[in-house]
């Protein structure tokens, strides 16, 4: 900032000296350069020479001139491709008639401070010189290449409204025009090769990566650009490291540790040529292979990294470049240079002596500043250019040169609307302003305003922010016949009508591993079934993958969080997939139904069975004396009981569970109050025996009968009112397991289903009270121990029912249900009955009066 209001300063007070004055010498400024006057003469600043000679004041003597080494022919080539324009539009007859162009070029020697010396040296004239001129106008120059040494020059002359054309200088920084309002440029803002870059990035699935970036306005502008658009889809940067080409070695070799020691297989060198070179060629030293490079615009293409001995290191770089475009015509302009038309320039020196390996001698006195490293050979100026096989000559792949005649024309066509105003006939046009008189300003205004098609079909303008429309090559290194070719491999297009666009031709493309697609990922992806678990104190692209909980899927790969299923579904064993829940019930085709089913069916035939022989033996003494008619029908009551439990097997619907619960209560209750009538009948026939006895009379068998179907017609209403008011009915069980759906029947009234089993458990403990107390009755067959018996198992079936039925799972639950049922069924039957069917069937001796009466009452019971 205080160089800045420094220079700031020097140009105001030089505005106020005349103009004799302003062509005096204002300083030691010794500035390489080239020179041709004009009628109009345009400004330029290139890095011919890229390196800076370390220089170490001692404050003891005046510091030593720095000095510029290492000839860059990159860059020589852009100012040739700034004369050869320049000649050209000096001999159109329609652009410019009558005006002549001039040039003033000086080095920059890539750095910020002599960038800015040269443009004050072209805006204020040199005191060292080999050319006699007086004082041209300077309105407007073309430069930097570097973003840092345009931003010196801008800053320093955009105040005082002195337009300024940069060829490749791209920092997304320069297009603010607070900060730079009179910057213009023909290389698209770093802005659009951020995004570019991040696309890429993307498209190829690369989520661990790391940056290198120059420690300038260039880098870590581009650097940050990048980084803010990658984030947006979730890539992450492992580490970033800065370099700079006069960054001592060991800063080098940290670097390269961090490198080493590193998972990323993906790194963007985001960084000019010159700063990253270094680096590169302390990577090639130790021979670190395996790292897909992706490059910058500033280096992607430099003739120095790309050669054969850094291709095994570097070779499948891949990064983005401006538009190529062909100029046939300026390789004979190249062929042309020659020492001997220009001996004192030292850049045609350097050029020479640089494109032949060798010493140039022209005179014995050679007072020319040469800043190339010495060669032993020694040339004489006469050599043959033709004869070189140097990349430098080829002009079917230009791009900054490209960049550079573009920006001559835009300034040629600018220079057109601000002189002529109005177009006469044929050739002749009408001059508006004076051309000695031409301000900076005025140039500014018209630059903003321009848009043509130049002679290669390309449309030139600027818009707000003094940028060109964004377009892009890809470009990716191969080796081919030894040489390093930049072979396009697809395009990027901001200017798309229909968005940005990025395409890749992915067949074309050599990596650094081979044909495949390198993976940089700091975790594997997540596969389906899984979610991305964030590690603590680590990036959002290092995490791990949690399962699933039970119930939840991932159908996506990287997958932040499972998906719950459904409330009828379940996640599959691999948890991507929600598949319907298994549907449980009692099924007549298990196994387990089956078992159930046979034993319901064997029971029902024993008791057709035992009706068939207590029918078919009526007249016997045994029948007669247990009362047939209660026996059938306690044995009617069985078969009802037997067939209820199949009710309780299969999928449950509406009918099945209103008929379950209440057939199996009425059948019940009709088989204890069977069972309490014999109960009574007992103990009215041990009364009746008394003297003045009449109860015999009481509970004769009509009265029998009408105790049966009364207690059976209370069960009946208890039914009848549980199905009109809150009946049963089919219900899908979601939350006992889980897993499975499980069919169930809901009870409706839990009133109700109490009122059925607590009035079957009343008549049981009924039958039970009174066959306990007439268990010792002195008869030979005392069927009140058997009705003892049979209510003992009764209770203690549908005592233990109880915890069981709560406990049991799913199916279960109707299972336990089923075998109450069939339990105190065969209790009843076998406790009841088989003593009567063994004496009929296997013991007829014992069939008789005489034995049944023993000694008790000769009574019917």
């Amino acid at each position: 900032m205080h160089l800045y209001f420094l220079m700031l300063f020097i140009l105001v007070s030089l505005e106020q000296l005349d103009a004799e004055s302003a062509c005096n010498p204002i300083g030691k400024f010794s500035v390489p350069g080239l020179y041709k006057d004009g009628d109009i003469v345009i400004g330029g600043v290139f890095p011919v020479y890229n390196k800076e000679e370390p220089n170490y004041a001692m404050f003891e003597t005046e510091p030593a001139i720095t000095k510029c080494v290492g000839f860059d022919l990159r860059a020589f080539r852009w100012t040739q491709a700034m004369i050869f324009a320049i000649q050209e539009i000096n001999m159109d007859r329609i652009l410019l008639p009558n005006v002549t162009l001039g040039y003033t070029i000086f080095d920059s020697c890539a750095s910020p401070t002599k960038a800015l010396r040269a443009a004050h040296t072209i805006l204020n004239g040199q005191e060292e010189t080999q050319y006699n001129f007086g004082c041209p106008s300077v309105p407007v120059i073309i430069g930097e290449s570097g973003s840092s040494q345009s931003i010196a020059i801008s800053r320093t002359f955009g105040p005082l409204r002195m337009p300024m054309i940069s060829y490749f200088s791209t920092c997304a920084c320069l297009s603010d025009k607070h900060e730079h309002p009179t910057f213009f440029r023909t290389v698209p803002s770093d802005f659009f090769q951020a995004r570019a870059l991040a696309q890429l990035v993307k498209h190829f699935g690369w989520t661990w990566i790391a940056t290198i970036q120059g420690d300038n306005e260039y880098g870590r502008m581009g650097v940050q650009e990048f980084t803010k658009e990658v984030k947006k889809y979730g890539v992450c940067v492992a580490f970033s490291e800065k370099v700079l080409r006069t960054y001592p070695y060991s800063q080098i070799l940290k670097i390269v540790e961090t490198i080493k020691r590193s998972t990323v297989k993906v790194i963007l060198a985001f960084a000019s040529e010159g700063d990253l070179y270094p680096l590169m060629q302390e990577i090639v030293r130790q021979n670190i292979t395996g790292i897909q490079w992706i490059a910058s615009e500033a280096w992607i293409t430099a003739a120095r990294p790309s050669t054969k001995e850094n291709f095994k290191s570097f070779g499948g770089a891949i990064g983005f470049v401006s538009r190529e475009m062909a100029i046939p015509e300026l390789k004979e302009f190249l062929l042309n240079i020659r020492p001997s038309l220009d001996s004192g320039n030292s850049f045609v020196t350097g050029f020479w002596e640089t494109i032949f390996q060798c010493t140039l001698h022209l005179t014995e006195d050679n007072s020319n500043q040469t800043f190339s490293e010495t060669n032993s050979e020694i040339c004489t100026g006469q050599e043959r250019l033709d004869q070189i096989n140097n990349a430098f000559f080829d002009v079917t792949k230009l791009r900054v040169a490209y960049n550079v005649y573009k920006a001559v024309y835009a300034i040629a066509h600018a220079l057109q609307d601000l002189i002529f105003c109005q177009k006469g006939e044929g050739y002749s046009f009408k001059l508006c302003e004076n051309i000695s008189n031409i301000q900076p300003w005025q140039v500014y205004e018209h630059l903003q305003k321009i848009k043509f098609k130049n002679r290669f079909g390309e449309i030139v303008y600027f818009d707000e922010n003094g940028d060109p429309a964004a377009a892009y090559d890809i470009i990716n290194w191969h080796l081919k016949n030894g040489i390093v070719d930049h072979v396009p491999v697809g395009y990027f297009d901001a200017s798309s009508d229909t968005g940005t666009k990025l395409v890749i031709n992915e067949d074309s493309i050599i990596w650094n591993s081979g044909k495949m697609v390198p993976k940089s990922v700091c975790t594997e992806s997540c596969l389906p079934g899984t979610r991305k678990a964030i590690r603590t104190g680590q990036p959002i692209c290092c995490f791990d993958c949690i399962p699933c909980a039970d119930g939840n899927i991932s159908n996506e790969t990287d997958s932040v969080e499972c998906m719950k299923c459904p409330e009828e579904y379940w996640s599959n064993a691999k948890k991507d997939k929600c598949i319907p829940k298994e549907i449980e019930f009692l099924s007549f085709s298990e196994a387990f139904g089956i078992t159930l089913t046979t034993v319901a069916l064997m029971g029902l035939c024993f008791t057709i069975a035992t009706a068939t022989v207590i029918i078919y033996n009526k007249n016997t003494p045994i029948v007669k004396a247990n009362n047939i008619e209660l026996s059938c029908l306690l044995l009617f009551s069985l078969v009802l009981c037997f067939l209820c439990s199949l009710t309780f097997i299969g999928e449950p619907v509406v009918w099945t569970c209103m008929l379950r619960h209440t057939f199996f209560g009425i059948a019940f209750a009709l088989s204890i109050s069977c069972v309490l009538g014999k109960t009574i009948v007992v103990v009215t026939a041990f009364k009746a025996t008394l003297p003045n006895s009449n109860m015999a009379k009481l509970f004769g068998p009509v009265q029998q009968q009408i105790i049966v179907f009364a207690c059976t017609a209370v069960q009946i209403i208890i039914c009848a009112l549980w199905l009109n008011l809150s009946p049963p009915f089919p219900v899908k069980n979601l939350k006992h397991d889980k897993e499975k759906i499980i069919l169930e029947c809901n009870i409706g009234s839990a009133i109700g289903y109490s009122l059925v089993l607590g009035y079957i458990g009343m008549l049981s403990c009924i039958c039970f009270v009174l066959a306990f107390l007439a268990r010792k009755l002195p008869d030979n067959f005392n069927e009140a121990k058997y009705i003892t018996f049979s209510m003992l198992i009764f209770c203690a079936v549908w005592l233990t029912f109880i915890p069981a039925y709560v406990s049991s799972p799913g199916k279960y639950t109707v299972a336990v249900e089923i075998f109450a049922i069939l339990s105190s069924s065969f209790g009843l039957l076998v406790c009841i009955f088989v003593p009567k069917c063994y004496i009929i069937l296997l013991k007829p001796e014992k069939n008789t009066r005489q034995y049944i009466m023993g000694k008790m009452p000769s009574k019917r019971l």
